[in-house]
């Protein structure tokens, strides 16, 4: 329950709505016990006193006058004096107070509900934003080990979890509570003996409520940990729904998420049995209450000792604060399956963030002169060999160098390095000889560009997609000037003006509507947008035809070679490519050969043709294969 605690304090950022929220509650609750001390001159009046006659409201404001204390107000004279005297009269007058202060609680009640839920929305917005804005700072590393479905579903799911929780906390249970208190309060000014009955029970309640709730806790991680693993498997199954079902994969995947899902229902039939068994025990303990009190009042009854009036009274406040304590049972279950999301949660927000996000640490100044790598060594968690080991590395700035090995080797690995998706165990990417960990991280990161063979474009426009998160853009007009010339390099303005609204184009969830050519050639446009000093092409043209790859590699190498528009008199780019076709290797500066993690060999076409057998074994089985679709 601590993480829950800690959750819950942070809707006192609103306390004034929530001191306002408690103020309601309070007033609302104080309604409820005038109205049921306003119920006993009622009965006195129709039933009669232990004499048998009927009371007059002059005659109850004088004997309360007489029972107040000596520095206590008191009612006025001339307040008595105008009261009705007739007993009918008396009735209808407190029926209409009674009437008059429901509207009041009634009132109170929806703004303490209204006040209550607007602090509870507020403070789940602020807790989602909070696990999102981590999420997205999170080292790459900790988001796979993790996977992102169960992020999001921490972030979405448990989120919902710990605001019904909270919503348990302070709309229903501050209603309850205080409505209870309320009642058990006129309980015990009717008569505090039969009153003090009901108190005895309260160890036991708390004791039930208590076991209970550790159960509803731990099943109800178990659940939200089983649905975070529905989230996975739907959403891989239909985001790869297209290869499900050229495999007809269909029978596979429904069976996939039906015993994954029969795991989650096992779990919740755990929490559903501690709630089940909440109810009846409550019940039961009440009726051995009951039975106690009328044992009790009626022994009182026959001494003479109590009036029958008294005892309704008694007994009816009783079972209203039994009515209004009794959901509490629920809420505070509630509560306890909000404390298990709040566990998951917290886990989530507590995880360190990605380094290098210090705004103390310096920019990275503009490159000139060489990217290097230090002996670096990185091993992915749970792998049983390095992914790259002990690998060292200088690059030229200017300079183009193709990288190429069988699958798995580390090259898309080894580039990662640079903008830091991916910190080395040991050794050290340099920057003209400085450390890229010393850099601000975003600084770092303006300065690359990135074009990946899986293509991520977002829902909206193509012109919203190919300016995403660039900056220095100018006003309007320039901006549309600077994004076209992107696309125009990238190749890809005619296919665009060729779509419905043109740059307005909207494109769906994952590149709906585009072909796989067109997205890349997206993703090409808007890495050229950023106006990059080293740009990263990582299988980047694996997606188009012949002919277009042509076109992009001298849109490319255009590229590559121009001066910096950003900084006047700059050097040109270094381009760093994961090769996947033979001409983009020939255009290369330099080749590097990768095996098993590590560098063993280097050079141009015909050196390594020469001198590298894994080399021309690549040139024969992979470099020469394969044409993508556009």
């Amino acid at each position: 329950m601590t993480h829950f605690w800690t959750f819950a304090r942070r809707m006192l950022r609103y306390r004034w709505l929530v001191a306002a929220a408690m103020v309601f509650a309070a007033l609302s609750a104080g309604g409820l016990g005038a109205g049921l001390l306003g119920i006993k001159p009622v009965l006195d009046n129709i039933l009669g006193t232990t004499e048998g006659t009927a009371r007059t409201l002059p005659a109850m404001a004088a004997d309360l006058n007489a029972t107040l204390p000596a520095l206590s107000p008191r009612v006025p004279q001339r307040v008595i004096d105008a009261l009705p005297t007739k007993p009918f009269d008396a009735v209808l007058w407190i029926m209409i107070g009674l009437g008059v202060l429901t509207m009041i609680g009634a009132a109170c009640n929806f703004l303490h509900a209204y006040l209550s839920l607007t602090v509870i929305s507020r403070t789940i917005a602020n807790i989602r934003r909070e696990a999102f804005h981590r999420v997205v700072h999170l080292p790459l590393r900790t988001v796979l080990r993790s996977g992102p479905s169960d992020m999001v579903s921490r972030i979405v799911y448990d989120s919902a979890a710990l605001g019904a929780g909270f919503n348990a906390l302070l709309s229903r249970a501050v209603a309850q509570v205080t409505k209870g208190l309320a009642a058990m309060c006129a309980a015990f000014w009717f008569d505090w003996r039969l009153a003090s009955v009901a108190l005895i029970v309260a160890p036991a309640l708390a004791t039930v409520i208590r076991k209970l709730g550790k159960r509803i806790r731990r099943a109800s991680r178990s659940a939200l940990e089983g649905q975070a693993g529905l989230y996975h498997a739907a959403g891989e199954a239909l985001g790869g729904l297209r290869v499900v079902k050229v495999h007809a994969g269909e029978r596979l995947e429904a069976g996939r998420f039906h015993r994954m899902n029969k795991l989650v229902v096992a779990q919740e039939f755990k929490v559903r049995t501690a709630r089940a068994l909440a109810s009846p025990l409550i019940e039961t303990l009440a009726m051995f209450i009951l039975g106690a009190l009328a044992l009790v009042a009626i022994k009182a009854i026959l001494d003479g000792h109590l009036e029958p009036n008294r005892f309704i009274l008694v007994l009816g406040a009783l079972g209203l604060a039994a009515a209004s304590l009794k959901p509490l049972t629920g809420l505070l279950n509630d509560i306890q399956q909000a404390s298990a999301a709040a566990g998951r949660l917290h886990e989530l927000v507590s995880q360190p963030t990605e380094p290098g996000h210090d705004r103390k640490l310096p920019k990275l100044p503009p490159v000139r002169d060489r990217i290097e790598f230090v002996d670096v060594t990185l091993t992915y968690a749970g792998a049983g060999s390095p992914a790259l080991d002990g690998i060292s590395l200088e690059i030229p700035h200017g300079s183009t160098f193709a990288f190429v090995g069988p699958n798995g080797c580390g090259k898309t690995t080894l580039l990662s390095l640079i903008p830091r998706l991916f910190d080395p165990d040991t050794g050290c990417v340099t920057i003209d000889g400085r450390d890229v960990r010393g850099f601000n991280i975003r600084s770092l990161r303006r300065r690359i560009g990135v074009v990946t063979q899986d293509t991520v474009l977002f829902r909206g426009t193509i012109r919203e997609n190919i300016a995403y998160a660039a900056s220095g853009l100018g006003d309007a007009a320039t901006a549309e000037q600077k994004i076209r010339a992107a696309a125009r390099m990238a190749r890809a303005e005619e296919f665009i003006l060729a779509k419905p609204g043109g740059y307005d184009f909207q494109i769906g969830e994952q590149g709906a509507g585009l072909s796989g050519g067109q997205r890349q050639r997206l993703a090409i446009a808007r890495a050229i947008l950023r106006d990059p000093a080293i740009l990263i092409l990582d299988e980047a043209t694996s997606m188009v035809d012949a002919e277009s790859e042509a076109r992009i590699a001298e849109a490319v190498a255009e590229f590559v070679s121009a001066r910096s528009r950003g900084e006047p008199g700059g050097h040109s780019r270094t381009c760093l490519i994961v090769a996947h076709r033979l001409s983009t290797v020939l255009a290369a500066d330099q080749i590097v050969v990768m095996d098993a993690g590590r560098i063993i060999d280097r050079g141009r076409h015909a050196e390594l043709l020469a001198r590298c057998d894994l080399y021309r074994s690549l040139v024969s089985n992979q470099l020469m294969k394969g044409e993508g679709a556009a």
